[in-house]
């Protein structure tokens, strides 16, 4: 099968890998014209996972309509704050049937829409949609280390199309239909990352970060909950799953951010020595609109927005956190 693969990130380049590894005809898109030819000539991508060495079944270009040209799948894999301008961008170039799976994890600013909602909006046929998600890592996912993702469509024949694409021994893929509950969390669990990132900064120890993931968790479920997702879905591998490894992994982006804010670095800083995208330090502000529509507290994130983008101090918000009035566990409103 000839796929494209938009975006030539980290996570895009595991996932082109992975489909090249099972014998399909990968087109890799890239925003840059260098990083194409490297792929092309030296099959590695000289700035993200330049250790691994990519399948031979690899074709990347800077054009869209190169990349798309003859491809019967879709895989989306640019930062979620570009995802309505490369929905724009690709639609003069696919057919309204062509089966498309978005693997970026944020909302809109602005409108708060999900990802799936904006491609609607922009491509039409939601039908043929679906999201990815799970606990991940590029780093990993591109060596073959044993992994899992759920991929979540509100047609059943979507789902089951993209698990048969994706699936591999060492790359479980799982189906849901609940779409929202998958976006929501995949959003949410990188805003409490940056918060466990925080935490260690400090130098905190395990039991705050276990208690920062677990209330998050109830932060997430109170959220899907709201938007019409099912609380389930937190925790499979697109919630508790991701959630885990986003907060624990060495390989975090979102983590390492919290930690450089605990330094008293900013985000700035952060986008200068790392050349990464942390999509927790947007998702804090595009989430917090749909968390007031849907009558959510979310202190955790209102935590991170508030040290992120309004100033506030790190060690000043984080004991307002620890003095909280205390409340029954379970009551999940």
């Amino acid at each position: 099968m000839k796929v494209c693969v938009i975006g030539a990130g980290s996570w895009g380049t595991a996932i082109a890998h992975l489909l090249g590894t099972k014998k399909n005809s990968v087109s890799l898109w890239a925003r840059s014209e260098e990083t194409a030819q490297s792929i092309n000539t030296n099959h590695v991508n000289p700035r993200y996972l330049s250790s691994a060495h990519l399948s031979n079944n690899i074709l990347a270009s800077s054009s869209f309509e190169l990349s798309l040209k003859g491809c019967e799948a879709i895989i989306v894999v640019t930062p979620s704050a570009a995802l309505r301008e490369t929905a724009r961008s690709i639609a003069p170039y696919i057919a309204s049937n062509i089966p498309l799976v978005i693997c970026s994890k944020g909302a809109e600013e602005g409108t708060g829409l999900l990802p799936v909602d904006i491609f609607a909006q922009e491509l039409g046929n939601i039908e043929r949609m679906a999201v990815l998600s799970g606990p991940n890592h590029a780093e990993e996912v591109i060596q073959g280390i044993p992994s899992g993702t759920v991929v979540a469509s509100a047609s059943t024949e979507t789902a089951l199309f993209f698990q048969d694409l994706f699936a591999s021994d060492a790359f479980r893929v799982y189906t849901s239909s609940d779409v929202k509950g998958v976006e929501l969390c995949a959003a949410s669990k990188n805003v409490v990352a940056i918060s466990c990132g925080i935490s260690y900064g400090l130098g905190f120890g395990d039991n705050t970060a276990a208690t920062l993931m677990t209330r998050g968790l109830a932060e997430m479920g109170r959220l899907v909950e709201s938007a019409g997702g099912s609380k389930i879905t937190c925790m499979g591998l697109a919630g508790m799953g991701d959630l885990v490894v986003t907060c624990s992994s060495k390989h975090s982006r979102n983590r390492r951010l919290g930690e450089m804010l605990a330094e008293g670095k900013t985000l700035e800083d952060f986008n200068h020595e790392t050349n990464m995208v942390a999509e927790g330090a947007l998702a804090c502000k595009t989430l917090k609109p749909l968390a007031v529509q849907g009558g959510v507290d979310m202190p955790i994130l209102d935590a991170v927005r508030s040290i992120l983008w309004e100033g506030a101090d790190v060690t000043a918000t984080v004991q307002a956190l620890l003095h909280r009035p205390l409340r029954q566990e379970f009551k999940w409103e």
